[in-house]
């Protein structure tokens, strides 16, 4: 059934002039993918393990674009966002329990994310901390409530440059380039605790399922009045647009990791517990211009992937009570969906505010999404493999063996972390 209007209708195509501009939720998914926590995992992992955890970036691309893909693909065949489609499909305990555990675990992340933010402007500008708390959670929250989406999904665009910054460091900083081509390709055979806890960090943050709630809320945010559309130009369109995502973050995932080990490792510092802190270290050894860059992704990153934790948290609240949704809408047409909004960032300013570490919130929230990923790809795999669902959408076995070895992986790994030796 042909539709009078295709939701991104830039992204008809792939290939051509315009590029960039055509790219959607796919890509800002990827980018919102490296927040301000993440880059601080990275940059953990880095510092902690040198260039052994590099060969992680090949392994984990294949896998979040594989969960990446099918919830795209599950929000154009049927219209409606991930909680609804639990609602519909699966027990009200398991979709409550799902979107009260991403909630949590969003709100925590926004918390980590606005205080590294705010460090960071302070390291640029000498502004106390609370100020830049509250500029931030105030300036994204009024951004997030009062444009529409499809003007605020350009500056969303253009923000994923930032991401750039990590680039520039890594092209500054003194890399051994034959251990990194070595440690792409050939793993690690000896990981050992604290190596398990490295690849645990590394897929709870590179697959988390705030991600997957987000892309397909953002796959359906104009479709309301016509016919998904399921042509095969938009579905490949689609898919070159997640793969673009996906391989920007986990690239700046890369790039960070080996920056770190050849700046921070390579001169003894192992313990990095926030991303600002990070940045402070490069600067004596890779020079101010790589601590700028990086101070400067750590802001560009946050007004990034603050608003898609937040509103992935909104979808996933309105799309369980059924409530209006739509970042198109105005805020008197969807109340109840911005005030989840709204009242993210005030938890997350809460939890900033009552002097509670944001990095202890972190590993809670890295613990939630280690717990609830492999059950929420699970249900993907299910939903996406029925054809009385999906039609002729439906997983091909190709997609439906990468999810269940990726649910099958994130089971494996705290199993694989206890029964290590140190």
């Amino acid at each position: 059934m042909p539709r009078a209007a295709s939701h991104h209708p830039r992204r008809a195509r792939l290939w051509g002039a315009g590029y960039f501009r055509r790219l959607g939720p796919g890509l800002v998914t990827g980018a919102a993918d490296d927040d301000p926590s993440g880059i601080g995992t990275y940059s953990q992992v880095g510092a902690s393990q040198g260039y052994r955890m590099l060969w992680t970036a090949p392994v984990l691309l294949p896998f979040a674009f594989a969960v990446q893909e099918a919830c795209a693909r599950l929000a154009l065949a049927t219209g409606s966002g991930l909680a609804a489609l639990i609602r519909q499909r699966l027990p009200r305990p398991v979709l409550y329990v799902a979107v009260a555990a991403v909630g949590v675990a969003n709100s925590f992340n926004i918390a980590a994310d606005l205080a590294s933010m705010a460090a960071a402007l302070r390291l640029l500008v000498p502004l106390p901390q609370v100020v830049g708390l509250i500029a931030f959670a105030v300036g994204i929250t009024v951004v997030e409530v009062v444009v529409p989406y499809h003007r605020y999904a350009r500056v969303l665009r253009w923000l994923c440059l930032s991401l750039l910054a990590y680039v520039g460091v890594l092209a500054v900083a003194h890399v051994s380039w034959a251990e990194v081509a070595r440690s792409t390709f050939i793993p690690s055979n000896s990981l050992g605790k604290a190596g398990f806890a490295a690849l645990i960090a590394l897929a709870g943050t590179t697959i988390s399922p705030y991600l997957f709630f987000w892309q397909a809320a953002e796959e359906t945010e104009d479709e309301a009045g016509h016919a998904p559309d399921v042509s095969p130009d938009h579905v490949r369109a689609m898919r070159g647009d997640v793969a673009a995502g996906m391989a920007s973050a986990v690239f700046i995932m890369f790039a960070i990791m080996a920056t770190s080990a050849a700046t921070l490792h390579a001169h003894g510092i192992t313990d990095v517990a926030t991303a600002e802190q990070a940045a402070s270290a490069l600067e004596p050894l890779a020079g101010r211009f790589a601590g700028l860059l990086f101070l400067l992704g750590i802001v560009g990153t946050g007004l990034l992937a603050v608003p898609v934790l937040a509103g992935s948290t909104a979808y996933a609240v309105s799309d369980a009570l059924q409530w209006d949704e739509s970042l198109e809408r105005r805020p008197g047409q969807a109340r109840a969906f911005y005030a989840v909004i709204v009242g993210s960032m005030v938890i997350a300013l809460v939890i900033d505010g009552i002097g509670i570490n944001p990095m202890s919130f972190l590993f809670l929230a890295a613990v939630l999404n280690g717990l609830i990923a492999p059950v929420l790809i699970v249900i993907v795999w299910w939903l996406a493999r029925d054809k009385s669902l999906m039609g002729d959408l439906s997983s091909r076995r190709w997609s439906q063996g990468i999810l269940l070895a990726t649910a099958a992986a994130m089971t494996a790994l705290p199993v694989l972390w206890l029964v290590s030796r140190s």
